[in-house]
């Protein structure tokens, strides 16, 4: 049995692309987007015909071939599909609402139930809150992603959101760069170490909101989290796994999460924005990932003015 086989049968397998070829070769149960993703796939010439399918003004058409895209990933999948709020809205919680609710309407105008998608917003103070609405008001479900911190996680499950995206290769980045230890494996990685304590965090305490791993640089990361309720994972480290025979076992479960001994902790708003602002990793990671999930919004924009 492949180390992707074992996988599947220990966490829930999701496909980090906007590639449909990709996504059919190895059925995952869900699958995540956002621009960068989408904006590649844009590129591609299967794929240029979707961008016809924009409306007449530029926000309405970024949102509309974003859901374009998951509709046809939906096609594929099982599961669900996580479509992201432009990230030029990360600090306006008011305003992302708006925009989520806009996407749940043109999914369900294609007879796609809210109960297939996630709404995916930065893990941003104003991110929370207006994820906390959505869920707690309108019945919408949330996936948080840009997260390095456990403080945002504890912030996260307080408010109640269906799921968040923890950045495991993201954060071993930045120690590579910034600390003397330039390589790590699944035992001392520190994008490994902080999922681990947000999921054991998330077990102990009962939080329904479930965690998913996401921006792996190598299948010794993924192995180091087999049992986290999700797991995101690009093509090409899926194509890894497929080919892969160790033995892999499930390091995290809610057993032994519940035998440790975790302080239990509050975050309110002022907490979270000290405790972000005392995280070096955490605070530029962040504002790296918003800006540059921006850009490609923005050069997404112009590849559908250029059809407009």
């Amino acid at each position: 049995m492949s180390v992707l086989e074992q996988l599947k049968k220990a966490s829930t397998v999701v496909a980090d692309t906007g590639d449909f070829n990709l996504i059919k070769e190895f059925q995952p149960t869900d699958a995540t987007t956002n621009p960068s993703l989408i904006l590649a796939a844009s590129k591609m010439g299967d794929y240029s015909k979707l961008i016809d399918q924009a409306e007449d003004t530029l926000r309405l058409a970024l949102d509309r071939l974003c859901v374009v895209f998951g509709i046809e990933i939906l096609n594929i999948i099982p599961g669900r599909v996580s479509t992201e709020v432009d990230a030029r809205l990360s600090f306006d919680t008011e305003a992302s609402v708006e925009r989520a609710l806009n996407i749940i309407k043109m999914y369900e105008k294609e007879g796609v139930s809210k109960e297939r998608i996630l709404i995916k917003l930065a893990s941003t103070w104003e991110g929370i809150q207006a994820a906390k609405i959505l869920e707690q008001k309108h019945g919408v479900h949330c996936n948080l992603t840009l997260m390095f911190n456990f403080e945002q996680a504890v912030a996260c499950a307080e408010a109640g959101v269906t799921l968040i995206s923890p950045f495991v290769g993201r954060i071993m980045d930045w120690y590579a760069k910034n600390t003397d230890q330039k390589k790590y494996d699944r035992n001392d990685d520190p994008g490994v170490k902080s999922v681990t304590k947000i999921y054991n965090y998330y077990k102990k305490y009962d939080y329904k909101t479930q965690v998913m791993g996401a921006s792996f640089r190598s299948t010794e990361e993924i192995k180091g989290l087999v049992g986290c309720d999700l797991l995101t994972i690009s093509p090409a480290l899926l194509k890894e796994l497929s080919k892969e025979n160790e033995e892999a076992p499930t390091v995290l479960s809610k057993e032994k999460a519940k035998n440790l001994e975790i302080p239990k902790i509050t975050v309110d708003e002022k907490t979270y924005r000290f405790a972000l602002n005392e995280d070096a990793m955490a605070t530029e990671k962040l504002a790296e990932g918003i800006r540059n999930f921006a850009k490609d919004a923005r050069s997404l924009e112009k590849l559908i003015e250029e059809k407009l």
